[in-house]
């Protein structure tokens, strides 16, 4: 028998789908868009209101309605109630660390080929935002397992996924550890890498992932790029390694009137790739020549001793966490 792809899904406790034809109930997170594009992210409790400098919101107003619907507040201002998509979720969930935000996302899941039923080790978890994603790209027959060393922050994370999901999935797992000494003794299809010195991470990440698999690094500043770009290609078992960043633009169309928007998302970080591949006694392909190779190397070992007599702290150090 035929279904309708746009009914309410039959199983309890998870989010409804946005596009469903479903009323909003009570216990769903809905997004409330006022007419300057505001947003606030709401949890609907039958008898709760909702206040703002608009006036208030019964929340039983909204309870039963369908999705779309424009509901007036006591002082005649209207809102918007949607569904919140997993970007409107992130945009408004609580923080520990930065977030990684869609773009970056889109292109982690598209760079490191995160698909269905795909493994994926993630360092570190943050607040979550990146976790959602990877959980949604390795879907239900795919595992998803997170490495944060603060505490602090992987609570976040676990609330911020719960909260989404309405439960904490059956294929994540959340450590609280080092993620350099947590590796040992697993295998994963995917590594994706938000951390302060992930060249540190390289030498373990190279016993997890199998020939083939592949490794996403999140930096924001150049320097990290070069140390981890050096680190992956001197270790002789990484190749295609590959760095870009992602620039998105919007465009104001009204009319006749368009335009590119005054304020774009420009620079957020690097995304750098590689693939593993066995060591070149192992049958693997040759070390590819760089311009490294031929003077102008960094002696980044140099710079760490003599960062460390100065008693300066370590690279990234005031930066705390990851982002997630």
């Amino acid at each position: 028998m035929d279904t309708d792809p746009h009914a309410a899904p039959e199983h309890a406790g998870g989010p409804v789908l946005p596009g469903t034809d479903a009323p909003l109930a009570p216990g769903e997170l809905v997004l409330l868009l006022d007419r300057k594009g505001r947003r606030y992210l709401v949890e609907l409790e039958p008898g709760a209101q909702w206040h703002s400098h608009g006036g208030l919101v019964e929340h039983d107003a909204i309870i039963g309605s369908s999705e779309g619907t424009a509901i007036r507040t006591s002082k005649a201002m209207e809102v918007l109630a949607l569904r919140p998509t997993r970007e409107d979720y992130v945009l408004k969930m609580r923080r520990g660390a930065q977030v990684v935000y869609a773009k970056d996302q889109a292109m982690i899941v598209a760079l490191a080929d995160v698909r269905p039923g795909a493994t994926v080790i993630e360092a570190g978890a943050g607040s979550g935002a990146l976790t959602l994603a990877l959980l949604a790209a390795v879907g239900p027959t795919g595992r998803v397992v997170s490495f944060e060393r603060r505490e602090d922050h992987a609570r976040i994370a676990r609330r911020n996924v719960e909260r989404f999901h309405g439960q904490l999935p059956d294929n994540w797992d959340l450590e609280v550890d080092d993620v350099v000494t947590g590796l040992a003794g697993r295998r994963a299809h995917r590594v994706v890498l938000d951390l302060l010195e992930p060249w540190s991470a390289v030498a373990a990440v190279t016993e997890v992932l199998p020939p083939g698999g592949i490794v996403c690094a999140y930096t924001p500043g150049v320097p990290q790029v070069m140390r981890l770009t050096d680190e992956l290609w001197a270790s002789g078992r990484f190749t295609e390694v590959r760095t870009s960043e992602t620039l998105v633009r919007p465009w104001d169309v009204d009319g006749l009137a368009v335009r590119p928007a005054h304020r774009m998302v420009a620079h957020t970080a690097f995304l750098t790739t590689a693939r593993r591949v066995p060591a070149r006694e192992e049958g693997g392909p040759a070390r590819r020549r760089r311009k490294a190779d031929t003077g102008g190397t960094v002696d980044w070992a140099a710079g760490d001793r003599a960062r460390d007599a100065a008693g300066a702290p370590p690279a990234g150090e005031a930066r705390e966490g990851s982002r997630g």
